[in-house]
């Protein structure tokens, strides 16, 4: 009996190292690198409580805003790989700062591993409510009429609404001034007071716009139409090709993290996802809760990564001023 307790004593003691490596009791930190209030911010606060539940731990949302997602990037890759942060970012950071930035800070393939999907964000087309233009396909042939070029707003320079003005341009052929803001809630205002004649946002920025009358959809920029606005027809279906944007976000964690703690998070993130709270308020805001395995997401960052490249090295942006 002596032995056996013995045995089991020394077990404890040789695999508490690796209990330890797998597991952390830690309270996880979802690093979002930008302010409170986002979008981002709003889907990491949706899914913390869920997230928690999975995984029996405490989750803290924390807003690590800053040149361009580089200072949330460097708050994950400094902390212990050990399961108890993980990085919550849109596809810009991800997979359109390699392209924009030259000297970046991180590096997605050497310094992160995926985790999961967490929604996709299609991009809609809007106008404001006074534009006479049914649909895309009319305010690009009121846009080819006139002399000037038609101004067309984003929420900053190499951005998703950017890029998909880019995309719009190349497809029709139409003369598009692009004026960036700093941010969508100025590119709304401005549409709002007539300084641009439209933008392209991610739907959960626009639902409440639309919804109240104060702008409309003409258009959207994804491979079918969105359940919330199953009358706005996609440019395809408006006879533009290739204009076609998905807003994605995702969970990374640091590359050092082992691939059993990566497993566990996967699991945890893809039943936050599919709660049934937090699925239904992603929903109803216009997202589309979407989780996924690690590979499914780096093979998506690997696609867009040099999807947006080639957009952006085809006009020469750069995200230095």
């Amino acid at each position: 009996m002596k032995k056996r307790t013995l045995l089991i004593a020394l077990l404890s003691v040789f695999s508490a190292p690796y209990a330890t490596a797998q597991v952390t009791n830690k309270p996880l930190r979802i690093i979002v690198a930008f302010a409170p209030g986002g979008p981002v911010d709003a889907m990491a606060r949706t899914i913390a409580e869920p997230l928690g539940k999975s995984l029996g731990r405490t989750v803290i949302v924390e807003n690590k805003p800053g040149a361009s997602g580089a200072i949330g990037a460097g708050e994950v890759l400094k902390s212990e790989a050990d399961g108890s942060v993980m990085w919550l970012t849109s596809v810009g950071a991800a997979a359109i700062n390699p392209a924009l930035f030259p000297k970046l800070t991180y590096n997605m393939q050497r310094d992160f591993t995926p985790v999961s999907l967490v929604a996709n964000n299609v991009e809609v087309f809007v106008a404001n409510e006074k534009n006479p233009a049914k649909d895309a396909k009319e305010f690009i042939a009121n846009a080819k009429a006139k002399k000037e070029p038609t101004p067309i707003g984003s929420s900053g320079k190499g951005s998703i609404p950017h890029l998909a003005l880019v995309q719009l341009e190349q497809s029709t052929g139409a003369d598009l001034l692009h004026v960036p803001f700093n941010g969508m809630a100025p590119a709304l205002n401005n549409l709002l007071g007539g300084q641009v004649d439209g933008f392209f946002a991610d739907v959960p920025a626009v639902m409440a716009q639309i919804k109240g009358g104060r702008v409309k959809a003409l258009g959207m920029a994804s491979k079918t139409r969105h359940p919330l606005l199953p009358d706005v027809k996609t440019f395809e279906e408006l006879g533009f090709k290739s204009v076609d944007t998905n807003n994605w976000y995702g969970m990374f964690a640091s590359a050092k993290t082992s691939p059993e703690v990566i497993k566990q998070l996967n699991r945890a993130v893809q039943q936050a996802v599919a709660d049934p709270t937090a699925n239904a308020k992603m929903t109803q805001s216009g997202a589309e809760p979407k989780s996924s395995t690690p590979e499914e997401l780096g093979a998506i960052l690997k696609a867009d990564t040099e999807k947006w490249a080639q957009v952006i090295k085809s006009r020469n942006i750069t995200g230095d001023e």
